[in-house]
């Protein structure tokens, strides 16, 4: 095997992505790019019934969007392919049948209902029905059939499934990376089917042949194949490979921290499980994504590597580049990670705070096309600059300024109430006046003069900041109000503050 780090993430193309899946491709990608490492993708499409159409594109899509992309997959041949399981069948049947040669494997011709009868009458007997050592010889298999049947069945066509010969009365001393030592006793496993009757393999049989051929080093995966690491290792050892060393992530949780996170729980609290929006191509039905939903790929990517990791210091915030660099698995928890919405949007904040402000123009620009309304690039860059420690997502730029672009047409019924007397009107017109002779409407400048009035009439400032702010916002909410004023300009203001003292009079 190689002693160059080689991971993968090996992906079923049977729907999106899930973020546990995302999870479990960063933490391969981080330990990869640690220690010079290669990232494998392969796509374990064996099980062809749950094959779903554009499934595999979306694989690849939703971890260029992460900024994760693999060194070596589909479309990256590195001279390990193919890539995709489907198209490697023809290799597994020879290693499978070189188990049966060596005694570790055997053909069962059990069909469906004979196995089905078996267990309804464990089950009637309060057992449970178990295909291994203490019945294998009792049932229609190569170890209890003579050699001729066995080549009659084979030649009739007869369907057969080759099982894994678990060995008796041994135990089994595993390791893991992040769980450590552990103990299993062979006398509970069963015979796992590797090679099924339609001359497809299982899971099993493929994921080890292809991380032996592709020289897997080291298998990220998640926790759910904790239970098959016994059969994986007796696996390595029948055909005489050295086994690359596991390490099995913890489930990422509900939001309760009881049971594992699903779409089902996004839908309900209203927030993705996937990265990139979903459209299953049979039923048509629509699934959230965090790119869709206004989520920056360094959000997410950062939300989810803290998701059962800690760098074991008090830093929250990491670039990739950091996060490869602070990355061990000897620091991913056991236990599982309880998923936290709005802790993803906190990272979301945080990190459009620190995006360049013409970045923020450019895409706030797409959502004005879509209201039909236009403004000069700086004039939206300096917008987005004075309101930005306001929003989270770049569509939070409208809701919290959208005073910038267009005059307000309502006026919000509780804060007119509190702001607008029945002396206002009379008092705006005064103010109005008195603007019409300020020729600088710079901010600093509109700040002092109308200070200076203010005091000069003898009148407490909310009496004229709080109507005005309602003039020209049509709310008692956004930034500095001379700033605004500012930015809309002094004839616009004037116009503004002439429609409120007609509609609220």
């Amino acid at each position: 095997m190689s002693s160059k780090v080689r991971v993968r993430f090996a992906p079923s193309p049977t729907g999106p992505l899930h973020i546990g899946g995302v999870r479990t491709a960063l933490y391969n990608y981080l330990f990869a790019k640690k220690h010079g490492g290669d990232f494998v993708l392969r796509i374990e499409d064996t099980d062809q019934n749950r094959y779903v159409e554009g499934a595999e594109d979306y694989i690849k899509d939703a971890l260029d969007w992460c900024g994760i992309p693999y060194d070596e997959g589909p479309g990256k041949e590195k001279g390990f392919g193919p890539y995709r399981q489907s198209e490697r069948k023809d290799k597994y049947r020879e290693f499978a049948e070189n188990l049966i040669a060596s005694g570790n494997a055997y053909y069962a011709f059990d069909t469906s209902d004979e196995l089905d009868a078996h267990r309804k009458d464990h089950e009637a007997k309060g057992k449970t029905f178990i295909y291994n050592w203490h019945n294998r010889q009792k049932l229609k298999n190569s170890l209890s059939l003579s050699e001729a049947e066995v080549q009659k069945k084979i030649e009739a066509e007869e369907d057969y499934v080759i099982r894994f010969k678990s060995p008796q009365d041994e135990t089994l001393h595993l390791k893991d990376v992040i769980r450590g030592d552990m103990e299993i006793d062979t006398n509970i496993l069963d015979d796992k089917v590797l090679f099924k009757s339609d001359g497809m393999p299982t899971y099993h049989l493929a994921n080890i042949v292809d991380d032996h051929l592709m020289e897997i080093t080291h298998v990220i995966r998640g926790e759910e194949w904790l239970p098959s690491l016994a059969l994986h290792y007796m696996l390595y050892r029948a055909f005489g490979w050295k086994a690359p060393e596991f390490a099995h992530l913890p489930l990422i949780l509900k939001p309760q921290g009881k049971g594992k996170l699903s779409k089902r729980d996004g839908e309900k609290m209203g927030f993705p499980v996937f990265p990139l929006e979903w459209k299953d191509p049979n039923s048509g039905e629509i699934s959230a994504g965090y790119k869709e939903e206004g989520y920056f790929p360094e959000a997410v990517v950062n939300m989810l590597a803290f998701l059962g990791w800690n760098p074991g210091t008090e830093e929250e915030f990491f670039e990739l580049e950091e996060l490869v660099k602070a990355f061990e698995l000897q620091r991913v928890h056991k236990g599982g990670a309880k998923f936290d919405p709005e802790k993803t949007k906190w990272f979301q904040q945080h990190y459009i705070q620190l995006a360049d402000n013409d970045f923020l123009a450019d895409e706030f620009e797409k959502h004005l096309a879509e209201k039909e309304l236009k403004a000069e690039k700086k004039y939206i860059s300096e917008v987005v600059a004075l309101i930005k420690e306001r929003v989270v997502f770049v569509e939070d730029f409208w809701d919290q300024g959208y005073f910038f672009f267009i005059a307000p047409t309502s006026f919000d019924p509780k804060d007119s109430k509190k702001a607008w007397k029945e002396d206002t009107s009379d008092l705006m017109k005064e103010l109005s006046e008195f603007l019409k002779s300020v020729d600088n409407f710079q901010a600093a400048h509109l700040q002092e003069t109308v200070k200076s009035w203010i005091k000069s009439k003898e009148i407490g400032f909310g009496k004229v900041m709080m109507p005005l702010r309602i003039a020209l916002v049509g709310a008692l909410q956004g930034p500095d109000l001379y700033k605004i004023a500012e930015f809309i300009g002094k004839e616009e203001s004037l116009k503004r503050i002439q429609n409120a003292i007609e509609t609220l009079k």
